[in-house]
């Protein structure tokens, strides 16, 4: 469904011209290429195929750019939505179709940055022992990771923070929409588009939240000793198999779907296909 979303939102002009859906567009675009390069790492650890170190580097590379893009634009649609109902009037002139594509490469550049600082420190401590770079396989190098040198763990420590500061922000938008709009009448029934959506973005994020919550504290299980290694790839490959996976299988459904628009096309484009069988 989503390269399904992704050819409607830049196939039409009237779509593509809009905030909220260029940074859908970006947000899939993020999922989709994420979802293609774990899959290839997946594909490649199950059929025991060992890469080069540089070749290696770059996936996991990409795949943190990716996921880190995924997730810096939930955090700008979260602010599109409250400005949008916070600023209505003022809507068009804060965010323009021209500033969001500038804020689209910033959240591009942000997400490169992030993951490149802290490859440059592995590349600089010389940590990455062979055992990874045989498999190279997730979850066995973010346990392992934790192994290294106190640079290395402080960098991965500090990544976390900034991640869950940005979820943090996300959060703190949301109450402050709701308790600002509690007031209006659109909270009396839970059926209402508002609840629903409500709702709708806070099962999209707690799935964001989720595995990075774990992970947090399967690191620092693990950092004091109280679990060991193989609980540890356990928990790892059940962080990024299962609860990575879920918010970029619930986002295209929950979100792209919702928007009359984007449905409407969709369905257009399904209605004249049949047209086409049938005559």
């Amino acid at each position: 469904i989503i390269p399904s979303i992704l050819f409607v939102i830049f196939s039409s002009f009237s779509i593509r011209k809009e905030t909220r859906y260029m940074l859908l567009g970006n947000a899939l675009l993020c999922d989709l290429i994420y979802l293609l390069f774990y899959t290839l790492s997946a594909a490649l650890s199950a059929a025991h195929v060992s890469l080069p170190k540089e070749a290696c580097v770059l996936q996991l590379f990409l795949l943190a750019v990716a996921y880190c893009g995924g997730l810096f634009t939930a955090a700008a649609i979260v602010v599109d939505t409250y400005i949008a109902i916070l600023f209505p009037l003022r809507y068009v002139t804060i965010l323009p179709s021209s500033r969001t594509k500038k804020l689209i490469v910033f959240l591009w550049i942000c997400s490169g940055a992030l993951p490149g600082i802290f490859f440059l420190v592995l590349s600089s401590t010389h940590n990455f022992v062979p055992c990874v770079l045989e498999m190279c396989s997730i979850p066995l190098i973010i346990i392992l990771t934790l192994s290294g040198t106190d640079a290395v763990k402080l960098c991965f420590w500090l990544s976390a923070m900034v991640i869950f500061l940005f979820l943090s922000l996300i959060f703190c938008c949301y109450a402050i929409l709701y308790f600002k709009t509690r007031q209006s009448g659109i909270w009396e029934s839970i059926c209402s588009r508002a609840s629903v959506t409500f709702l709708m973005h806070n099962t999209v994020l707690f799935f964001y939240f989720s595995p990075l919550l774990v992970l947090f504290v399967e690191s620092f299980f693990y950092v004091n000793i109280v679990i060991g290694l193989e609980t540890g790839i356990w928990v790892s490959l059940t962080i990024c198999n299962v609860l990575m996976i879920l918010p970029k299988v619930l986002f295209p459904f929950l979100y792209g779907l919702r928007y009359r628009e984007i449905s409407a096309s969709l369905k257009s484009i399904v209605r004249r296909k049949h047209l086409h069988l049938v005559s």
